[in-house]
């Protein structure tokens, strides 16, 4: 039985928060329902006095306190796949002169194929890296590769310990070897150098200051075998000199260890890649290499002409011009970031996620560097925190209040709405009369301290003073409008864009994702919608950045708008199939056409939104035999 796949299974309805069915588990994980049952109840032996996994009617569910006494009880015993792997990445690392395979098996209690399996996926991870390899002379193998190469190998085994990407003090030191400094000596070091990075004038990344303490987790464990950095090449400019210092100082306070220069810098160097200091953006762009900025400045201006989006302000470009230029230095490091927002950025906000992807394709053509996705989340979350800044004012409903004069009270109550609802509502009109006309209201919502006449899903009692139950409920009733007005428009969409003959069911996970996407594209290429261009342009895309926006429903599409008019594939998986690091059941090869680019807006975000809810996929799945019981259902939901 899979440990791995029990601790994913913990990790799914961690994530989800309320009941799942085993067959909706059994999709994720890729094995059958009778097999969820067994990992549940593995998973609950591994801390009998309190279950990790709650059953009942409605399928599974995690106890939040249960998982925890897992992660603190019930570490892997040196005997697991996983710890073992690391293990033994962490003895090659160490041993100069390679190892013993017949020596190492016994050492480790297992039998020598097993070692040989084990080689064969530290292989595929050094062969992933591309800048270590495995020498084999006889029953001897030796990793072969610079320290820093070792030490980056070091920071992806801890990277994929610590859960979703969170800073695990525990699974830090575990995994960087660091044992003999106390946990929360790397926790004092993490806060102060926050704190003195924010008084030195950088914008603070809470993620790269996390990276880097892991860095100098490792450094610690390795010069303390001797294996420290000592090349320093050419003169270090005087902001990496300065930033050498803050390490070098902070780790001996609080870690109570020395740190060689060739360390210092290197650590320094990795902050440089990682924070921006605030003075460059105040002057312009005027710190960035041109040539970036050049490129930054081509990306942003094409994505806000194709997707329609508010993109161009200066303070943006200038900002992301900034990180840009860090993420070129961390692409010629191979020093990549890691961040744990990225599955949650794609799957809530696709839109978002798919706007930086396209910054991202356009960067990587011009300034020649591959982008993963951890790093194109952090280009998503610059892109948000511009669109955020349009969005509020676009979402804001009109609402009207009624409220009888008597002295200043309905002012009073339009003060209070304004300051506790102003994001959301906008108050245009104050109807003082006892008896309104309510016909003649037209506003979004209607706040009302009297009883209307006929109740309706836009008007929302009140009281004249203003309690946080009204603030709840006029919220509520904004979200419902707002939702209303997206999925109607969703569904007119789709109403026009699904072709029967465009409807595949029982996908086959044989074919792969190229497979399924070329077998939906030859669907629309017969149709005339699409060429073979755009088939072999969805394939690139899915290459650069997994389209599997929810862990039901994939999304490959081609980043330009080239179909000759807007249409969507549909493929269906029951069971589900392999897609980017999960699994979905539902594939729609979205063609989009340079006429229709707000469709793509509606459609690519409010579908996925669709297929965000695990009851809305099973219920599609289930009773979507065909296409017309799909599209049935898929209104249906839309229309709830």
């Amino acid at each position: 039985m899979s440990r791995q796949r029990q601790d994913r299974l913990v990790a799914i309805l961690l994530r989800d928060g309320g009941w799942m069915t085993a067959a909706a588990l059994a999709d994720l994980l890729g094995v059958t329902p009778r097999s969820v049952r067994s990992y549940v109840t593995a998973v609950n032996a591994r801390v009998p006095d309190h279950p990790v996994i709650a059953s009942g009617p409605a399928g599974y569910r995690a106890h939040p306190t249960g998982a925890a006494l897992l992660r603190e009880r019930d570490q892997p015993p040196q005997s697991a796949p996983r710890d073992r792997l690391h293990r033994l990445i962490h003895a090659l690392i160490d041993a100069d002169d390679g190892l013993d395979v017949y020596e190492t098996a016994d050492a480790f209690h297992v039998s020598e194929a097993t070692l040989e399996s084990d080689l064969a996926r530290v292989r595929a991870l050094v062969r992933e890296g591309g800048e270590l390899s495995l020498d084999r002379s006889g029953p001897r193998i030796a990793l072969v590769g610079t320290e820093l190469a070792r030490r980056r190998l070091l920071s992806s085994l801890a990277h994929d310990e610590m859960e979703d990407g969170a800073f695990d003090v525990e699974a830090l030191r575990r995994v960087a070897g660091s044992t003999s400094v106390p946990a929360e000596a790397f926790g004092r070091f993490k806060s102060a150098l926050a704190a003195e990075l924010g008084d030195l004038g950088y914008f603070v990344n809470e993620f790269a200051v996390a990276d880097v303490t892991l860095h100098v987790s490792i450094a610690v464990d390795r010069a303390s075998q001797g294996r420290a950095l000592e090349t320093v090449h050419g003169t270090p400019p005087a902001e990496q000199e300065r930033l050498a210092e803050v390490v070098g100082r902070l780790a001996e306070a609080a870690l109570g260890v020395t740190l060689g220069r060739g360390d210092r810098m290197h650590l320094a160097s990795l902050l440089l890649t990682r924070v921006v200091v605030p003075g460059a953006g105040a002057v312009g762009t005027a710190g960035v290499d041109p040539v970036v900025d050049a490129a930054v400045r081509a990306a942003v201006a094409r994505v806000s002409n194709e997707y329609l989006v508010a993109l161009g302000r200066d303070e943006f470009v200038e900002r992301l011009a900034l990180h840009v230029q860090n993420l070129a230095h961390r692409a010629r490091e191979q020093a990549w970031s890691r961040n744990p927002l990225t599955r949650s950025l794609k799957t809530t906000y696709p839109m978002i996620f798919e706007v930086a992807v396209s910054i991202a394709g356009e960067l990587s053509e011009r300034l020649g560097m591959s982008i993963r996705d951890d790093e194109i989340a952090y280009i998503a979350m610059h892109v948000g925190g511009e669109l955020e800044r349009e969005r509020r004012a676009e979402t804001r409903l009109t609402a009207t209040i009624v409220c009888p004069g008597y002295y200043e009270l309905h002012e009073l109550l339009r003060s209070s709405i304004t300051r506790s609802l102003g994001q959301a509502v906008e108050v245009t009109e104050v109807v003082t009369r006892v008896d309104p006309d309510w016909k003649a209201i037209d506003t979004d919502l209607v706040l009302t301290t009297i009883e209307p006449p006929t109740p309706s899903e836009s008007t929302v009692r009140i009281r004249p003073f203003l309690t946080d139950g009204d603030v709840e409920r006029v919220m509520q009733a904004a979200a419902r409008i707002r939702r209303g007005r997206r999925l109607s428009r969703l569904r007119a969409e789709l109403e026009r864009y699904f072709d029967a003959g465009a409807f595949v069911r029982g996908l086959d996970d044989v074919l792969g994702e190229e497979g399924i996407i070329r077998a939906l594209g030859a669907l629309l290429v017969e149709r005339g919608v699409i060429d073979d261009a755009y088939v072999e342009g969805a394939i690139e895309r899915e290459r650069m950045s997994s389209t599997a926006f929810t862990d039901a429903l994939a999304v490959p599409h081609a980043l330009r708008m080239t179909a000759s008019r807007t249409a969507i594939a549909i493929g269906i998986a029951d069971p589900s199939v392999a897609w980017g690091d999960g699994r979905v059941q539902v594939v729609a090869l979205a063609a989009f056409s340079e006429s229709d680019r707000e469709a793509f807006q509606t459609v690519f975000e409010q579908f996925v939104e669709v297929f965000g809810e695990r009851e809305n996929v099973q219920r599609i799945i289930r009773r979507g035999t065909d296409f017309t019981g799909f599209l049935d259902e898929l209104v249906a939901i839309i229309g709830q």
